[in-house]
């Protein structure tokens, strides 16, 4: 076989290797100090300081400043801790995104939260910096005490659109708990498609995992989006006060296809309310 079509073969074998390698690098976590890709004229700190006003560095390479401008949270205005009266970060995570068919920066700051709250407080942020920077919008997208994009960060679904992946979580001991919102881009504004929660047991005899993956499914005009979250028990070889489950996995999936007529995605399942609610009798 000649070897300029070998070559070829194994082009087209990595394609989907550097794919992923390049979705794994979408988020990255620059120092607010650092400017903008290309420019001269814009630091992330520019952009931080479109939420929290008095943000400015000390002599340690912290950013320190008081409570964010006020923000609705992303599942309503029932929802959502109290933000903290005072802000300190050093970096915040950075995803490129498409939305509208337009370039747009998203900014994640996770501010920890107030002191006499257990949720945290998380500023997802909407940019425009083709020209000069415009904070478009910004919403708390915190529903635990830590918050972050969820690798890789976004999920293409057309030729001008992403939607974003966060998480957040908190831990004990031998339990760790996880909400994923679902998140596009509308006119410039945030807009919740889902909040998936799962759960992990790590016990003495066996420990219990729910992995989430989400991949887009071809469709018109905005691709559906398949969320699957794989639930495995595994037993452990340790000597235990109960009997070890017998090892298990299964899928649980749903698909959010776009409806036209609503302008919206729409689930075709309630499968995982039902797996938050049998998660809550296991806490």
């Amino acid at each position: 076989m000649p070897t300029s079509l070998l070559r070829f073969i194994l082009a087209l074998c990595l394609l989907p290797l550097l794919w992923t390698a390049a979705d794994a690098r979408a988020v990255s976590s620059p120092d607010l100090g650092t400017a903008l890709p290309g420019r001269t004229d814009a630091t992330y700190l520019d952009l931080a300081k479109m939420v929290i006003p008095d943000l400015a560095a000390d002599k340690n390479g912290f950013f320190r400043g008081g409570p964010p401008i006020h923000m609705r949270h992303i599942e309503g205005a029932d929802s959502g801790g109290s933000p903290p009266e005072t802000s300190s970060l050093s970096s915040a995570a950075v995803l490129t995104i498409r939305a509208g068919g337009k370039d747009r920066l998203a900014m994640l700051f996770d501010l920890g939260g107030a002191s006499d709250s257990a949720e945290g407080y998380a500023v997802l942020a909407l940019y425009d910096i083709a020209a000069k920077p415009r904070l478009l919008d910004a919403v708390n997208v915190a529903v635990d005490r830590s918050t972050s994009f969820r690798d890789p960060g976004k999920i293409a679904v057309g030729a001008g659109e992403d939607v974003l992946i966060a998480m957040s979580t908190h831990f004990n001991s031998n339990q760790g708990y996880m909400a994923t919102p679902l998140i596009m881009v509308r006119d410039d504004r945030f807009e919740l498609i889902d909040m998936i929660y799962t759960f992990d047991e790590n016990l003495c005899a066996y420990r219990r995992t729910q992995t989430i993956a989400f991949e887009p499914v071809a469709d018109q005009p905005r691709a559906a989006i398949r969320a699957t979250v794989t639930d495995t028990t595994a037993p452990s070889d340790e000597s235990c006060d109960e009997a070890a489950p017998k090892a298990s996995s299964h899928d649980i999936s749903v698909t959010y296809h776009w409806d036209k007529k609503a302008s919206r995605y729409l689930k075709n399942s309630d499968a995982f309310e039902r797996l938050a609610a049998e998660n809550a009798n296991r806490f």
